[in-house]
């Protein structure tokens, strides 16, 4: 069952819970698309240190941070649970000690007040956030980038996803990640790179572009990550990798990762523009999707296509409990609440 134009109930509430990976976050969010209040805690500094994020560690930090959100949140709404309408929190997929605590304060929360509950898949929070910040219709095409996840989808309706190409190998955010850790940048990487590429030149190093002119719309970032390894260490054993060396390296990953998502997405957007027609939207969403360079980029090969790139505000891109908020608006009017027997998923595909 989907819905093919239509919007949540305006005067409905949600509360959402996130917790999948290391941000802690919890969201009230009316039918009508206005984020009534929310709270968020970052885990960055607990897992700096480390050059990424410890499970254990995101686990333990969710738990002691979660009920304070969680009040902060019903005090900026001056609201109290028996207000809201329903209760969603992310499901999986993600870090399992970090989805259980959210998972379960969701069900107890719902239990204990005996509000519907709703189990939602955090890649469905990333594909319909693009409905609470722009109201797109259906159907739309979506690029979803983020630290652990890098596919294409044809969004059709809620609930219903069609995979169109994945990536077989690393996540786009953990490319950017990675090639940060290598140079020597703070955690987390993205940022990290993006603002060094300002100050280099992106024709520098010529990287490879790996899948890149084949028919199918997957994707690979290993050979690309590689080869930045490469560069790095050979720049290391010479001397010669100086703060302009570490700038052109990030501009040139930068610029080649632009090049394969311009080839990946134009092989899918040609099948999709010739299935659905033209004028639809290319939605792009996940953590990555905060990357201006890499906007501009996707901006013009929208264009190309006769489509309107669309991205949610920065806030939404990365993990938010709003999106959460939202799906569990979007799917209260067409399927029933889950169980409270619903598990925790490490993983969970949104589409096969």
């Amino acid at each position: 069952m989907t819905r093919a134009t239509g919007f949540p109930a305006p005067d409905a509430i949600v509360l959402g819970i996130e917790s999948s990976c290391d941000e802690t976050a919890v969201a009230l969010v009316r039918g009508d698309g206005t984020i009534l209040a929310q709270a968020l805690r970052s885990q960055t500094e607990a897992h700096q240190a480390y050059g990424g994020v410890v499970p254990e560690i995101a686990a333990r930090q969710h738990m002691q941070h979660i009920e304070a959100l969680l009040a902060d949140t019903l005090t900026q709404a001056g609201m109290t649970l028996p207000d809201v309408d329903a209760i969603a929190a992310t499901a999986g997929p993600g870090l399992i000690g970090g989805v259980i605590v959210g998972l379960m304060t969701g069900k107890a929360l719902a239990s204990v007040h005996r509000k519907p509950f709703y189990a939602i898949n955090h890649l469905e929070g990333h594909a319909l956030s693009v409905r609470l910040s722009h109201r797109t219709p259906f159907p739309y095409f979506l690029l979803l980038v983020s630290g652990g996840h890098c596919q294409m989808l044809v969004v059709e309706g809620v609930g219903c996803y069609q995979k169109v190409g994945a990536t077989r190998d690393d996540a786009l955010g953990e490319a950017f990640d990675k090639t940060a850790k290598m140079m020597g940048l703070p955690y987390p990487g993205g940022p990290e790179v993006e603002m060094l590429a300002r100050q280099g030149n992106g024709t520098r190093f010529t990287f490879p572009l790996p899948m890149r002119g084949e028919p199918h719309a997957d994707f690979s970032f290993s050979g690309l990550k590689t080869a930045v390894r490469r560069q790095v260490v050979a720049l290391g054993e010479s001397g010669q990798l100086d703060a302009q060396a570490k700038a052109d390296i990030a501009a040139s990953f930068q610029h080649s990762v632009g090049l394969i998502l311009q080839d990946r997405l134009g092989v899918a957007l040609r099948a999709f523009v010739q299935e659905y027609g033209d004028g639809h939207a290319l939605v792009v969403a996940g953590g990555v999707a905060a990357n201006h360079y890499l906007r501009s980029l996707l901006s013009q090969t929208a264009q190309e296509h006769r489509m309107i790139m669309v991205a949610p505000p920065m806030g939404l891109c990365t993990d938010n409990a709003a999106m959460i908020a939202w799906a569990g608006l979007e799917r209260r009017d067409l399927f029933p609440p889950d169980g409270l027997e619903i598990i925790p998923r490490a993983r969970w595909p949104l589409a096969g």
